[in-house]
C-alpha cells in the first residue's frame, strides 16, 4: 500500500455535528450547537434529509445513544506505519479487512464490557467514516460524495483470540463481542479528513497521538476500495485504522477518543458479569 495521506475530501461549506439522542424513550436527530450544551432538534433522518424543528434540548435533559444504529462496520488494520512496526509486521501488499458485528456498537458514555474470560483486551482509538448513500464502484475522487460525515472510534479488540483466530486466517470473536465497537458522540459532517489529530487517552494519560496524514490508505482509498468489492449502504461505518500507542485496557479504566473538529468519545470500562 502506497501512502496516500496528501488525498483528502473536499471540504464541505457546512460543518455540522449531527447527534442522535432520546427524550422520554423516544429518539431524535439534532445538531449539537457550540458549547456542546443544547441540541437544536431536526426531523427525518440524515440520510433521506434533515429539517430543523425549531425546537431546542438541552443535553442535560437527553440520553445521547451512538450515532449509528445497527452498522455494518468495516475495519482496516495496519494503516498506520507506526502501528505496523510496533506489531513486528511489515507493511500489507493490499488492505486487510476485517468486520464487526452491529452489536458490538455503544455509544458515548456506555460502559466496555471487560470479557469474564479476558486476558488481554486492547483499545485503539481510530477516525471512522461514515457513509451517507449507496455506493460501488466509486473512484477516489468521488469518494467525498458518499461520505456523511466522520465519528470517533474505539476498535476494542481482545489480543488473546485475536491472535488465535488470525493463525487460522480469520477475525471474529476477537474484535466483535458486544460492547468492542464504541462509536461517537456525534457524526460530524464538513470536515476534511486528510489532516485531522487524533488522540487516546486512558485515564487522562495520552497513549496515542497522531495525524491522519498519517494513514497509509487515505479515507477516499478506503471507501473506493470497499466499494470496488461490495454495495457500501447508507449507515455503514469504516473504522480506517489505529496509529501507534495501543495498550491495555482494565475495568475501572476510563477511555477517551478525541478527534479534531468531531469531539470526545468518552467511555469507561466495566467487568462482566454473570
Amino acid at each position: 500500500m502506497g501512502r496516500a495521506a496528501a488525498r483528502g475530501c473536499p471540504v464541505a461549506e457546512v460543518s455540522v455535528r449531527i447527534v442522535r439522542y432520546a427524550v422520554d424513550g423516544v429518539r431524535h436527530y439534532g445538531e449539537l450547537e457550540a458549547g456542546d450544551s443544547r441540541i437544536a432538534r431536526f426531523e427525518g433522518d440524515p440520510y433521506t434529509g434533515l429539517t430543523p424543528t425549531g425546537h431546542v434540548d438541552q443535553v442535560g435533559d437527553v440520553v445521547v445513544l451512538p450515532p449509528l444504529d445497527r452498522p455494518r462496520i468495516f475495519g482496516f488494520a495496519y494503516n498506520y506505519a507506526a502501528h505496523v512496526d510496533e506489531t513486528d509486521r511489515e507493511i500489507p501488499d493490499v488492505p486487510v479487512c476485517f468486520m464487526k458485528p452491529s452489536t458490538a456498537v455503544v455509544g458515548p458514555g456506555d460502559a466496555i464490557v471487560y470479557p469474564a474470560d479476558g486476558e488481554l483486551i486492547h483499545f485503539e482509538g481510530e477516525l471512522v467514516v461514515v457513509i451517507g448513500k449507496e455506493a460501488r464502484h466509486v473512484k477516489p475522487s468521488e469518494a467525498h460524495e458518499y461520505i456523511l460525515g466522520y465519528t470517533c472510534g474505539n476498535d476494542v479488540s481482545d489480543r488473546i483470540v485475536q491472535r488465535k483466530e488470525s493463525k487460522f486466517g480469520t477475525l471474529l470473536i476477537g474484535k466483535g463481542q458486544d460492547t468492542f465497537a464504541p462509536l461517537g458522540p456525534v457524526i460530524a459532517t464538513g470536515l476534511d479528513p486528510a489532516r485531522l489529530s487524533l488522540t487516546t487517552r486512558v485515564n487522562g494519560t495520552v497513549m496515542q497521538s497522531a495525524s491522519t496524514a498519517d494513514l497509509l490508505l487515505a479515507v477516499p482509498d478506503v471507501v473506493s476500495y470497499l466499494s470496488r468489492y461490495l454495495t457500501l449502504l447508507p449507515g455503514d461505518a469504516i473504522m480506517t485504522g489505529t496509529p501507534s500507542g495501543v495498550g491495555p485496557i482494565c475495568p475501572g479504566d476510563e477511555v477517551e477518543v478525541e478527534i479534531e473538529g468531531i469531539g470526545v468519545l468518552r467511555n469507561t470500562v466495566v467487568a462482566e458479569s454473570r
